[in-house]
């Protein structure tokens, strides 16, 4: 069940999107593939190993709060928080993406794509006002279809392979190998990986947690990297570069070339329905993140209170309207280059929880009463994941780099706030050192 929590959160509508995003960088895309699949196979040995050190421990927040201190952590945690709500920002328009595909006029308007992003994050924040059984039973339904489009994807590939090899060298992109591409690449291909710490997130709920969690982490990891390599290669050498960069619907584009038909829409129905499970699943994480910092005094208190179906209403809200801003206030062009933005920005304020992670590991090894005493490989493993997340931090653009600067540096005067506010530091009570 914990391998599951990891797969299914990291696997979402990203990768359904991420073909158009990475068409640009030609084979590149696949070495930056491989090279985010080893960096976030060592970050997630780093997570498991603090599972497995403090099995007890609030995730990301304690491991953060133990290394360095209560302000650390809070600006750890505002960072991934502002990244959620900017990844749900991404989501909403990968799923418009899709659903362009049925009515590809729609388009050409310059209001249409955003306002139909804006109606989905209000629709999923409208369904987890009414508690979490509510927003179960939508997750539930949407679960079992998630995999089906990339088993499709994965078996089409393989029939070409076999019936037409010589298919997979008509369209072979012109970019030589660049390091500076793989990189950015990288960039681009880890916000498909976000989630990997999420079965260190509910640690307190697992069985048996420091074998659990860190098998689970790794497993997971491994599990959505090899089906991600899977159906990206595909698309890469079966659709013609210019053709690819310019979709809005990359998998379900190349079912239609390949065998014809409705084949096409039928695949673009089923990516949809686990865009709108995404969305739904990472609308009520916000929610709860943002309920869960609130009690522990980061956030106004007001954010923590519930409705009278115990759903943190105020929450929901706050994050539906900051997820609305982004979104509108940087939509330009097509879909598939705000996509790209979106993702690069969350993947560049969800770095300082990746690199907390491998420093936590370094750090806390050196201190007297360790639960373990770290071994020289797993510091390795612990520098191979600092160094990645340095990569990923080079392969970032401007633009998306100096927002996600920016929205981390306002948490620094919501972190003097809070003190000024309560006379103490926020999470000050929670530091176990």
């Amino acid at each position: 069940m914990s391998t599951a929590l990891v797969v299914g959160n990291i696997i979402g509508i990203g990768i359904f999107l991420m073909p158009a995003a990475l068409a640009p960088f030609g084979l590149n895309a696949l070495s930056g593939w491989v090279v985010t699949a080893v960096g976030c196979a060592a970050l997630a040995v780093t997570f498991a190993a603090l599972a497995r050190d403090f099995p007890g421990a609030d995730g990301p927040y304690d491991y953060t709060l133990r290394a360095f201190g209560p302000a650390t952590a809070f600006l750890v945690m505002w960072c991934y928080w502002v990244s959620v709500w900017v990844a749900n920002a991404a989501i909403a328009m990968g799923v418009v993406g899709y659903l362009l595909y049925f009515a590809p006029s729609l388009a050409a308007s310059p209001l249409v794509p955003p306002a139909t992003g804006l109606a989905l994050v209000w629709l999923f924040v409208l369904i987890n006002l009414r508690g979490v059984r509510a927003a179960g039973w939508v997750q539930l339904l949407t679960t079992v279809l998630k995999l089906l489009p990339q088993f499709a994807v994965i078996v089409l590939g393989l029939a070409v392979l076999i019936g037409r090899p010589h298919a997979y060298t008509e369209h072979l992109p012109p970019n030589p190998a660049s390091w500076s591409e793989v990189a950015s690449v990288s960039a681009i291909a880890m916000f498909a990986m976000l989630g990997i710490e999420c079965a260190t997130i509910a640690a307190s709920k697992v069985r048996d947690p420091e074998r659990t969690i860190a098998r689970a982490t790794l497993a997971g990891t491994l599990i959505s990297a090899a089906i991600y390599i899977g159906i990206s290669v595909v698309p890469m050498f079966l659709i013609p570069q210019r053709e690819l960069a310019a979709s809005t619907a990359p998998f379900a584009d190349l079912l239609t070339r390949q065998l014809g038909g409705h084949w096409g829409g039928v695949l673009a129905a089923f990516v949809v329905v686990s865009g709108l499970g995404t969305l739904n699943g990472w609308t009520l994480v916000i929610g709860e993140v943002t309920e869960t910092v609130a009690r522990h005094g980061a956030f106004p208190a007001s954010l923590a209170r519930t409705n009278s179906r115990g759903a943190p209403a105020r929450a929901f809200i706050a994050t539906g309207l900051a997820t609305s801003v982004m979104l509108l206030g940087n939509y330009a062009g097509s879909v598939a280059d705000l996509f790209s933005f979106l993702t690069a920005m969350a993947v560049n304020l969800g770095l300082p929880l990746y690199l907390a992670g491998a420093l936590a590991v370094l750090r806390l090894r050196r201190r007297p009463g360790a639960p373990a005493k770290r071994s020289g490989a797993l510091a390795a493993v612990a520098v191979v994941a600092l160094t990645y997340c340095l990569y990923v931090g080079y392969g970032l653009e401007r633009r998306p780099l100096l927002w996600g600067i920016a929205l981390g540096a306002v948490g620094v005067p919501v972190y003097l706030a809070g003190i000024w506010l309560q006379g103490r530091r926020p999470g000050a009570a929670r530091d176990p050192a």
